[in-house]
C-alpha cells in the first residue's frame, strides 16, 4: 500500500521537456534540410554536403532525446507520439528528394511512404483507446533506413567511384525489405487487438460503478 501511494505521488512528467523540444526541433530541420539539398540539384557542391550532415545530425537526435527521456523519468504520450512522426518527415523528405534528383527510383519512396503514413494514420486512429510507441522492429528499421539514406545523400561516388552506388543499393534493398516486414507486422498486431475482446470487469457485491484507472 506504501508503495501504491508513492507511485500514485509521483508527478506526471509535463509535455514541455527537453526530450520534445528536440524532437520538435528534428520536424522544424526537415524543411531546411529539403530546400538544401534541392538547391544543390545534384551537383555534390557544399550544399549537398551540408544537406547530408545536418540529415546525419537530425537524425541522431532521435537517440539522444531518447535517452533523455528515459534516464530523467520524462517520457511522455505526446513523446511516443512525436518522435516516430519526426523521423518520418525526416525520411521521407530525403526519399522524396532523393527520387526529385533522380538518385532513387520513385516507387521504392512511393512504398515506403505508403507504408510509413500508413501506421502513422493508425497510430492517430488509435488515441482514443492508447498510444502506440515504435516497436523493436520499427526502430531497427528506422535505423537501417537512416543509414541507407545518409550513404544516399553523402556525395562519395563523387570521391570513391561508383562503386559505392552498390553499397548504398544493398543498405536500400535492406530498408525496404524491412519497412514492408514491419508494416505488415503492424497490421498483423492490428488484427489480433482488434479480435481480442475487452476484458471483464470481475463481479463485485458493491454497486459502486468501477474506478476509471486502469
Amino acid at each position: 500500500m506504501a508503495n501504491d501511494g508513492a507511485e500514485a505521488a509521483l508527478p506526471k512528467p509535463s509535455n514541455w521537456n527537453l526530450p520534445n523540444a528536440i524532437t520538435v526541433i528534428r520536424i522544424l530541420l526537415a524543411p531546411v534540410f529539403f530546400i538544401m539539398l534541392l538547391v544543390d540539384d545534384g551537383q555534390d557542391g557544399w550544399l549537398r554536403w551540408a544537406a547530408a550532415v545536418l540529415f546525419i545530425l537530425a537524425i541522431a537526435t532521435d537517440g539522444i532525446d531518447g535517452h533523455i527521456a528515459r534516464s530523467r523519468n520524462l517520457v511522455t504520450d505526446l513523446g511516443k507520439l512525436l518522435d516516430p512522426i519526426a523521423d518520418k518527415i525526416l525520411t521521407g523528405a530525403a526519399l522524396v528528394g532523393l527520387s526529385i534528383l533522380a538518385e532513387l527510383p520513385w516507387w521504392v519512396t512511393i512504398v515506403i511512404l505508403v507504408r510509413e503514413v500508413g501506421i502513422t494514420v493508425w497510430r492517430f486512429v488509435q488515441l482514443s483507446d492508447r498510444v502506440i510507441p515504435a516497436s523493436r522492429g520499427g526502430k531497427l528499421k528506422t535505423l537501417v533506413q537512416s543509414i541507407a539514406i545518409s550513404l544516399a545523400l553523402l556525395p562519395f561516388p563523387s570521391l570513391l567511384g561508383d562503386w559505392v552506388n552498390w553499397v548504398n543499393g544493398v543498405f536500400m534493398a535492406l530498408a525496404l525489405i524491412l519497412t514492408v516486414v514491419t508494416g505488415i507486422d503492424y497490421l498483423v498486431q492490428a488484427w489480433r487487438l482488434n479480435r481480442t475482446p475487452p476484458p471483464t470487469s470481475p463481479s463485485s457485491p458493491s454497486a459502486s460503478p468501477p474506478s476509471p484507472q486502469r
